[in-house]
């Protein structure tokens, strides 16, 4: 802006200054024309002085075949200068200061003989004029940029600041290895409040990504330390007593099995939790709900000889991943067979814009305080309960990745005593959801 406006100023003062000057040379111009006109009509007996009284400009000195008469000051200024022509018959030129416009032309003297004429004046007018230009220029340059300084300092305070505060929370964040967020006022609404927003937003995903990771590495550190700490107990029996002890060994060997089944089925429902932290691939199609719950419940039948019943609606098209709707299914009807000895229970309902699958078991139930925390990772509501049934603390958070990547609905309903439902609603359409 200001280099735009300097531009500008430039411009229209050399333009200025280019009119003065051409103004100036026409009337001079004119008046050698009025000289050599007169000088044409002159006589042996007309004295040249006469006419180059009459026509001598003010502030100006004519200079013809040895004659030079001035006006003025330009008497004593120009009384020694000549002008330096070139290809022009006009010249500008600065003498002490002050602009000098000369204009030449060939005239007939008295005589019959050839002779140059030199008519000189001193532009003091324009100078003064040009200065007042300068001035008034000037200073519409320093009143123009008043504005332009202040909304630089304004935009500052609305650009820059907040970047500089970005960058510094971003270097506090490196060098302490937290995550800091950026202090914005509540009122504002711009673009930097919302990029703020955005970065502390970010931070807190971060901060949350890291300690839910640093919570998991913990846990399966410690959740694997168990059975290796069992597995190494008995390896040292054994190697103690060895196997003179039947029952001392088949105690051992039947324990490092069962813990390293345990163990083995623990990193393998790590590496599905790992799998899925990866956006895991979903190949969505059109399904029949019915048919998918008959093929997972028809095989848990048989291999655990357990009364599962099943009240469904035929023909409940929906759009899912097949594969990954049985593999959800599967995790609560395992769960529902090794937290109770009785019936458990798969009925359907149709909800409008989607589907809701009620699996219910009649165990002893999950008390009310624990509810909101099953489908954390290695969340155990009793820790014996799950030592006995083999489980891992891992099921439901498969489950629950499952569940958000089909675009379901998970809802747990416990009656301690009395059982569980667990409700998956599996929408009809991806959009309906």
């Amino acid at each position: 802006m200001f280099v735009i406006l300097i531009l500008t100023n430039t411009g229209v003062y050399f333009l200025f200054e280019k009119m003065a000057y051409d103004t100036e040379r026409k009337q001079l111009q004119s008046q050698v024309k009025e000289i050599t006109a007169s000088f044409s009509k002159m006589t042996a007996q007309n004295d040249p002085a006469v006419i180059i009284r009459a026509h001598l400009p003010d502030n100006g000195v004519i200079s013809v075949a040895g004659q030079r008469l001035g006006s003025g000051e330009a008497t004593t200024l120009l009384k020694d200068y000549t002008p330096t022509f070139t290809n022009d018959s006009y010249t500008v030129e600065k003498i002490n200061g002050t602009s000098v416009l000369s204009v030449s032309s060939p005239v007939i003297w008295n005589n019959g003989d050839v002779v140059q004429l030199d008519m000189m004046q001193l532009l003091v007018n324009v100078d003064r004029n040009l200065m007042a230009l300068k001035l008034v220029l000037a200073g519409v340059t320093l009143l123009a940029m008043l504005p332009v300084v202040f909304s630089s300092i304004g935009l500052s305070r609305i650009v820059i600041n907040p970047i500089e505060k970005l960058i510094a929370t971003m270097s506090q964040s490196r060098k302490s290895g937290t995550y800091e967020k950026i202090q914005m006022s509540v009122d504002r609404k711009d673009e930097m409040a919302q990029m703020a927003l955005t970065f502390n937003e970010m931070m807190e995903q971060l901060e949350q990504n890291y300690k839910q990771q640093e919570q998991f590495v913990s846990n399966a550190s410690h959740e694997l330390k168990t059975p290796l700490t069992v597995i190494e107990s008995y390896a040292r029996l054994l190697t103690r007593r060895g196997f003179d002890n039947r029952d001392v060994a088949e105690e051992a060997v039947g324990a490092i099995l069962s813990e390293s089944v345990r163990m083995k089925s623990m990193i393998e429902q790590l590496l599905q939790l790992a799998k899925n932290d990866e956006q895991a691939t979903f190949q969505f199609e059109e399904t029949d709900l019915f048919d998918q719950i008959e093929k997972t419940v028809k095989p848990m039948r048989q291999a655990y000889a357990r009364q599962f019943d099943f009240e469904g609606i035929k023909n409940a098209i929906v759009l899912t991943d097949s594969e990954k709707f049985r593999q959800l299914l599967y995790i609560f009807l395992d769960n529902a067979r090794k937290y109770s000895e009785d019936l458990v229970k798969v009925a359907m309902q149709d909800e409008g814009d989607g589907y809701s699958i009620a699996i219910t078991d009649y165990g002893n139930g999950i008390p009310q305080e624990a509810l909101p925390h099953v489908f954390n990772r290695f969340y155990r509501v009793e820790e014996d309960r799950n030592r006995k049934t083999g489980g891992t603390g891992l099921g439901l958070a498969i489950a629950k990745q499952l569940a958000d990547g089909l675009g379901a609905g998970l809802k747990m309903e416990s009656i301690s005593g009395m059982g569980t439902t667990v409700r998956i609603t599996i929408p009809k359409r991806l959009d309906s959801h």
